[in-house]
């Protein structure tokens, strides 16, 4: 998950459990055998760092900002 600076750790940790818990459960599979890192990109970075590396043909949901 990349996303704007602004979040603590703890916060951080329940996205990142909540999506373990996601995954596991769509994909009828251990939370074992999933990993979720999150990485801050601070806003002037984004383009290069983040939307340039996308491919859309991998992209299901495209936010809108």
């Amino acid at each position: 998950i990349q996303m704007y600076p602004g979040r603590d750790q703890k916060t951080k940790e329940k996205i990142a459990k909540k999506m373990q818990a996601v995954l596991a459960e769509e994909m009828q599979a251990d939370k074992k055998y999933f990993s979720v890192s999150i990485q801050d990109v601070e806003a002037i970075d984004w383009d290069t760092k983040v939307d340039d590396k996308i491919d859309p043909e991998t992209l299901f949901i495209s936010a809108d900002f």
